[in-house]
């Protein structure tokens, strides 16, 4: 006989099982509709693969793994998906999640599935990968993902099968023992592959079932497998307490199972990974006790996922009003529903409705009188008086240092208080508070890393600034002090010009440095993904809330780092070689070529002009165009007669009259500068008026195109319109000073808009940008307000990603502008949130 450990601590509640044993595991007819979450397991919730309107069949996936922890779900039978939208969920805050709605066609058709015959010719990672793609979580506790369990780092040693099912009145693990022991002996088989074969495969179970220990005993004969049968008492179903039980090993604080060699894996959990396996089934029902006083019928079923919970009442005979509170899960450990419409997900094991008889509401509390019976029921060994004082007093540093999160929250301690203080839920508040803080100590703790690293950014570059500022001070003194010796060396415009671009030159980073630079940026990405990772699947083994969201968020950040990473290096490339072809292009280019793009550029802006001149009907404007023209005429005229004269040896020009591009921009603006002051003040005025049309022109449409995809930067191209026009106003105030009339000759007349709707625009960038302003107006007009609200929340998306990346290219360079970027990234997730709201309560 194995020796047994006694539990520590514990307690004996009425066990009320037999009710709900005396039938079979039944089942129930298909319901009107199926609500399937899509987060039903610890982790990142899946990838939707369906869309409205789609037709599935039993089986299918409707929605895959995404990232490490993750699973899947599937549809529990065919029908139609109806909605994929935010539905209240069982949890004890009645919170809503994602969920995806199916009208059931009552067809019940399955989709091509088969198992592994002999699953011993397949390596472990494969059988994990089907596991994993069939959409297993443990069934039995919190919903963690069956394949990261599985997927041990370290050795195990034993392998531990729990069939304790130790809360009251919960008999689901018990009848599918009894039911079904020789697929359950299967899928032990199976893990213990999975696991390397260990040296120890125990199952646990309390000796209050003797039928499931008779049924399981004769189908371990020849095998390793043990059946260990111990005292039944209260919580020795606990992973922690059931290893202590049967092997006499303790867990260690904060720890896990396998840091000591252990893995545990309940008898539920079990049986799905051999439909998994052997038959190609994903986990799509689940056996689940309906028990209580106020349902005529108490029994155990094998229900579908997504089965509203009011179906199943309905069919067991529930009277409401007999009801004292509907609780899923059991009496001790389970938590209360306020909506029985809530759907039946993969950790369901339980719907109690008791009667007020059997479950009286808890007397009013009393004043601790230091009993001390908590303490000899606790059976993590904490201190449970001294946990309820501190939460108390708020005292969350005693708390911690008083082992606060070792507590399992069995509630034995409230169960044999006398003076019926509520003692789990002092330590849930407790909990929340202290994973509160820590979160808000750890945004300030970044925030001040943040502050103190721009502090320092800022004091390097200011030094850098004066150290360069020395530089050419001395370099300007011995340029002076060469020159006062050599007074005919004395450095031209062209040697500056050469020496800033020399400068520059040197400073830009070689093609190898940039290279070397994005590479080391890609495997520190790599490393730290790697790193953030290994932390979230840590903080999800512990079923610790405190720093799981931060982890899932830490994740997000640095997968989409490293693709950015990947991206800029592989665009490097590309650009270097476009960079190397537009230099040759500019390099074998002709003169004459160069030379016919400007006479063409001419001849745009010659015909723009006469096209004003003809929309013109004040004569001072007409005046100030006509110059304009004349002058157009004039250059255009002056550059034929260049590409005439342009030598023939342009087909094959020599490096060496090779224009560089500096020169050629400082020749250009020379010229410009000479042009301007050779031309009259009423001139000048008359050029600028023209320029300050056509940027107007093109500020209106870039306003228009903003509008209409409701851009964040619509007020500040109002703005910039407004100072242009006002602008314009003072130009135009100026020419009519100037030639003396009583009304500015320089202002146009608008045209009616019978006029302007008849004669033809000139096709321009502007005029293609309002174009399709307009187009995508009229576009928005003819939507139904769900399309509109789907394009709202599809162009939010897209901003709020393009938002995420320049913040987090703006943390990565230490720029002074991450606060701006993170405020506007908060917005518009806000917009976001609100957008996606309307969008649901218009669908339902």
């Amino acid at each position: 006989m194995r020796k047994i450990w006694d539990l520590i601590g514990g307690v004996h509640p009425p066990e009320n099982k037999h009710q709900s044993v005396q039938q079979s595991i039944g089942t129930l007819p298909l319901p009107e509709k199926l609500v399937i979450p899509l987060n039903q397991h610890i982790g990142a919730p899946p990838k939707v693969l369906v869309n409205e309107g789609d037709y599935v069949l039993k089986g299918q996936a409707l929605a895959e793994p995404n990232g490490m922890v993750s699973v899947g779900v599937h549809a529990p039978t065919s029908g139609t998906i109806t909605g994929i939208s935010d539905y209240p969920i069982p949890h004890p805050s009645g919170m809503s999640a994602r969920c995806i709605t199916l009208i059931p066609d009552r067809l019940d058709q399955w989709i091509d599935h088969s198992g592994v015959a002999d699953y011993l010719s397949y390596s472990p990672a494969k059988l994990l990968e089907m596991i994993r793609e069939a959409g297993i979580a443990g069934l039995g506790g919190a919903g963690f993902p069956s394949a990261v369990k599985l997927s041990a780092r370290k050795p195990i040693s034993t392998l531990i099968i729990n069939g304790t099912e130790c809360e009251p009145y919960i008999t689901a693990d018990d009848m599918l023992m009894r039911e079904h022991p020789t697929e359950i002996v299967e899928g032990i088989k199976i893990l213990a592959y999975l696991l390397g074969n260990p040296e120890e495969v125990l199952i646990g179970i309390e000796d209050n079932k003797p039928e499931a220990y008779e049924a399981l005993q004769p189908l371990l004969a020849g095998s390793n497998i043990e059946l260990v049968e111990f005292p039944t008492r209260y919580p020795s179903g606990g992973e922690k307490q059931l290893i202590q039980i049967l092997t006499g090993k303790e867990v260690p604080s904060g720890g896990l199972p396998a840091d000591i060699g252990i893995v545990c894996q309940n008898v539920g959990t079990t049986y799905a990974i051999q439909r998994a396996i052997c038959h190609g089934e994903p986990l799509i029902s689940r056996v689940t006790t309906v028990t209580g006083r106020a349902c005529t019928i108490n029994r155990n079923y094998q229900i579908l996922i997504g089965t509203p919970i009011s179906h199943l009442l309905k069919h067991n005979g529930y009277d409401h009003n007999h009801c004292a509170r509907l609780i899923m899960g059991g009496p001790m450990m389970g938590f209360t529903l306020t909506d029985t419409d809530i759907p039946v997900i993969k950790t369901t094991n339980c719907i109690l409705a008791p009667s007020t008889e059997e479950l009286p509401a808890p007397p009013p509390a009393q004043p601790c009188i230091r009993c001390g019976l908590c303490a000899e029921a606790c059976p993590a060994s904490l201190l449970p008086q001294q946990l309820f004082w501190y939460a108390q007093s708020q005292n969350y540093e005693r708390l911690e240092a008083h082992n606060l999160f070792d507590c399992i929250e069995c509630g034995a301690c409230s169960y044999v208080c006398p003076s019926s203080i509520p003692l789990v839920q002092y330590y849930r508040a407790a909990k929340g508070d202290i994973r509160r803080q820590n979160q808000e100590k750890i945004k300030s703790d970044r925030a001040r890393a943040r502050f103190e690293f721009q502090q320092a950014r800022k004091e390097k570059e200011e030094a850098e600034k004066v150290a360069k500022r020395e530089a050419r001070k001395l370099a300007a003194e011995k340029a002076r002090a060469l020159a006062a010796e050599q007074p005919g060396s004395a450095p031209g415009p062209d040697d500056i010009v050469k020496a800033a671009m020399a400068r520059a030159a040197q400073q830009k980073a070689s093609p190898e440095e940039q290279r070397a630079r994005l590479e080391r940026g890609v495997a520190r990405a790599e490393s730290h993904l790697q790193t953030v990772e290994h932390r979230l699947q840590t903080a999800q083994q512990e079923d610790s809330e405190q720093h799981l969201e931060q982890a899932k968020a830490a994740v997000e950040d640095a997968r989409l780092r490293l693709e950015d990473a990947r991206r800029k290096l592989a665009e490097l490339g590309t650009v270097q070689d476009s960079a190397a072809s537009n230099v040759m292009a500019r390099i074998q280019a002709s003169p004459g070529e160069a030379q016919e793009k400007k006479i063409a550029s001419l001849k745009e802006r010659i015909a723009l002009t006469q096209q004003k001149i003809a929309e013109a009907d004040d004569e001072g404007l007409k005046t100030a165009l006509q110059s304009g023209l004349d002058k157009q005429l004039a250059k255009l005229q002056e550059a034929e007669q260049q590409l005439a004269e342009t030598p023939a040896a342009a087909e094959s020009p020599a490096p060496a009259a090779t224009v560089d591009a500096a020169a050629a921009a400082i020749a250009r603006a020379q010229a410009r500068a000479a042009s301007m002051s050779s031309m009259s003040e009423e001139d000048k005025l008359r050029e600028s008026i023209i320029s300050l049309e056509g940027r107007i022109e093109k500020a209106k449409a870039k306003l228009d195109e903003a509008k209409a995809s409701e851009s964040e930067h619509v007020d500040a191209l109002q703005t910039g319109l407004d100072r242009l026009q006002q602008k314009l106003l003072s130009e135009r105030e100026k020419c009519a000073a100037f030639a003396g009339h009583s009304q500015a000759p320089c202002a146009p007349q608008q045209p009616s808009t019978a006029e302007s709707a008849a004669e033809p625009k000139p096709q321009d960038a502007a005029s293609a940008a309002i174009a399709r302003a307009q187009a995508r107006a009229s576009e928005l007009a003819n939507m139904s307000e769900q399309d509109k609200l789907q394009e709202t929340v599809s162009s939010l998306q897209s901003r709020l990603k393009k938002a995420r990346v320049k913040l987090r290219d703006a943390e990565a360079e230490g720029s002074e502008h991450v606060d701006v970027l993170r405020t506007a990234a908060e917005k518009l997730q806000t917009k976001l949130a609100a957008a996606e709201q309307q969008l649901a309560e218009y669908q339902s």
